[in-house]
C-alpha cells in the first residue's frame, strides 16, 4: 500500500473536502510522510475514517489530521505466509488495537470492513480467542 497511499490519501482528503463543502490546498509533507510510514492493518476503510476525521479538523485549506495511533506488524516467523496466515495476522492486529472489542464503531470488526458476525465466524474458522484475561467470566465470545 504505501506506493498507492499518497495517491489515495490526496483523492480521500479531496472527496471528503468536496462533501463537507471544504477547500483543501495542501497535504503537508511531513503529514504525507507519516501517512505513507504507519502500519494500516485495516482495509481501505481505515485510511477513509482518518482522512475524513482529517478534514474535520483542518483548517485554513491545509489537512492536519490528529495524531496516530501507534501500530506496528506483529513479527511473523513464516517465511512465506498463506492467505489464511496474512489473514489470521490481520485480525489478530485488528483486535489488539479494539482491545478485543469484537463489535461498535471502534471494534475490531469495523476497523476491519466487516459484520461483526462475519468477523466472529472467521475468527471461530482460524481458532482465534481474546487472551485469558479479556474474559469477563466463562461466557462465549458472542458477549464480547
Amino acid at each position: 500500500m504505501p506506493y498507492e497511499l499518497p495517491v489515495g490519501a490526496g483523492h480521500f482528503v479531496q472527496q471528503f473536502a468536496d462533501s463537507m463543502g471544504k477547500t483543501m490546498e495542501a497535504i503537508p509533507e511531513e503529514t504525507m510522510r507519516a501517512l505513507v510510514r504507519h502500519y494500516w492493518p485495516g482495509n481501505i476503510r481505515e485510511l477513509q475514517n482518518y482522512v475524513a476525521r482529517g478534514v474535520i479538523l483542518s483548517n485554513d485549506g491545509i489537512f492536519e489530521p490528529g495524531p496516530l495511533e501507534r501500530c506496528e506488524p506483529l513479527e511473523s516467523g513464516i517465511a512465506n505466509p498463506t492467505l489464511e496466515d496474512t489473514v489470521r495476522k490481520e485480525i489478530l492486529v485488528a483486535c489488539q488495537r479494539a482491545n478485543w472489542k469484537i463489535g461498535g464503531p471502534r471494534g475490531a470488526a469495523a476497523r476491519l470492513g466487516l459484520k461483526r458476525t462475519t468477523l466472529f465466524y472467521k475468527m471461530k474458522r482460524l481458532g482465534i480467542a481474546p487472551p485469558a484475561d479479556h474474559w469477563q467470566d466463562a461466557g462465549s465470545m458472542e458477549r464480547l
